[in-house]
């Protein structure tokens, strides 16, 4: 049996600073950057992905228009941003209302993108990347945040708090938010199914295989989440007592959360892509190609 020892490191042992929530913020300042790789790359893209989801996003939800394509064109489908339908014209058979009427000028979209967006940006993996991208707090792993500047006390930002402070307190209803975005996951694989009817029977188009493609990755993000994770196996003194529970955490939450991040970003764009391909469509760029 070999015996590791531990061998002491050339100079001063660096003391450990301990990080409490109102205590002075720990780390080198922020001129002082040990690392040597392009560690800004990441929170750059991510950054630059999140700002562009949301200028598409606002320009779609304020585009109150072309966001379903009708049986007047033999199909049946209806944008994630719309879902459910609470307008008057729309053909789709989920109707919540009407609620707003089509010529109201106010766009359903403003009512329903409140709850996924309430979801997406307490999702602990969002936060981490708009708080990299956005606030550079911090930007990456071993590089100071934003607010370490040489003013201030040992180049530190004065306090840390972390999320006890509003705003950010608000991020604690991530786990509500679940359930609400539960029934959107639900719609949305509603209208994928609607999205085989056919005038006459069952058909598929292009638009029928991206909507079903859109509701997996939802359904993927969804359940990969980390409140669900915890939903299916937190909260127990021993997992072995509950099998129900503990297949869906070892075989459904678990896999899922190890690509949460992956599902995250595919889920986002399954959305653009799912909008803009009915939104093209729908103002007549181009037909629907049929596949059977």
């Amino acid at each position: 049996m070999s015996v590791i020892e531990e061998v002491p490191l050339p100079g001063p042992r660096p003391q450990p600073i301990p990080v409490r929530i109102g205590a002075p913020r720990a780390g080198p300042p922020r001129a002082v950057v040990l690392r040597k790789d392009p560690w800004w790359a990441q929170p750059l893209i991510t950054g630059l992905g999140l700002a562009a989801f949301v200028v598409y996003a606002t320009w779609a939800a304020f585009r109150n228009g072309h966001y379903f394509v009708g049986l007047d064109q033999a199909r049946n489908y209806l944008s994630p941003f719309y879902s459910p339908c609470l307008a008057s014209n729309c053909p789709s058979a989920v109707r919540w209302g009407p609620i707003t009427p089509a010529n109201s000028g106010f766009s359903p979209a403003l009512i329903i993108l409140v709850f996924p967006l309430a979801f997406r940006l307490t999702c602990y993996y969002y936060r981490k990347t708009y708080y990299r991208a956005f606030w550079l707090s911090p930007p990456a792993c071993a590089v100071a945040d934003a607010g370490s500047t040489s003013a201030k006390p040992n180049g530190l930002r004065k306090r840390y708090t972390g999320e006890t402070r509003f705003p950010l307190v608000l991020q604690n209803i991530h786990r509500y938010t679940w359930y609400f975005t539960f029934i959107f996951a639900v719609l949305l694989t509603y209208d994928a199914i609607e999205g085989f009817r056919f005038p006459g029977g069952v058909g598929m188009g292009v638009g029928t295989l991206i909507l079903v493609a859109n509701a997996v990755l939802i359904w993927a993000y969804q359940l990969g989440c980390h409140a669900c994770r915890h939903m299916s196996g937190g909260s127990l003194k021993k997992l072995s007592k509950a099998p129900a529970r503990r297949w869906i955490w070892t075989n459904l939450t678990t896999p899922l959360n190890k690509h949460h991040q992956l599902f995250a970003w595919l889920s986002l764009m399954s959305i653009v892509v799912s909008d803009l391909y009915i939104y093209l469509v729908s103002s007549g760029a181009f037909s629907d190609p049929r596949i059977f």
